[in-house]
């Protein structure tokens, strides 16, 4: 029987450095890079563990990494938001949001669309206009961007 994710964390944190780079060896099937300290070995071996066990990140998420990472505005030394749509919501999550003193709550559908008392919904813009009786960004309105965007 393997390990919890728990014993194995609580392992590393009690090995040398040699053991941590067998361990490296082990999990990744490659040598660690040699500049890494002790504690960079720890926190990297953490992350390989819990993935192996919990796993990794999603192909939609790959993705989106290696389109920022190909187009990194930032390096160019841009200023670029990244928008976000009500499909990028997982099902069944709950936004809430308190406007006057009345709490709101929208929910993501299976179908990438919301539902607010009731009543379907394609973004979260038309939301926040029926909450607030005027046009303003739904994801700014709950939160999901900041002020500079």
């Amino acid at each position: 029987m393997e390990p919890t994710v728990l014993k194995q964390v609580a392992s590393l944190k009690r090995m040398d450095a040699e053991m941590l780079r067998l361990r490296w060896l082990a999990l990744f099937g490659r040598d660690a890079p040699a500049s890494y300290k002790p504690e960079q070995l720890i926190r990297r071996l953490v992350r390989r563990v819990q993935e192996l066990h919990y796993g990794g990140l999603s192909d939609v998420a790959r993705q989106r990494l290696r389109e920022i990472a190909e187009g990194d505005a930032l390096a160019r030394g841009e200023r670029r938001t990244v928008k976000r749509k009500s499909s990028d919501l997982a099902p069944g999550t709950r936004l809430v949001r308190h406007w006057h003193g009345i709490e709101h709550i929208v929910t993501a559908t299976a179908d990438g669309g919301l539902e607010y008392q009731g009543k379907r919904y394609r973004t979260l813009t038309a939301v926040a206009m029926v909450i607030s009786g005027q046009h303003c960004s739904g994801p700014r309105f709950f939160g999901l961007v900041g002020r500079e965007a």
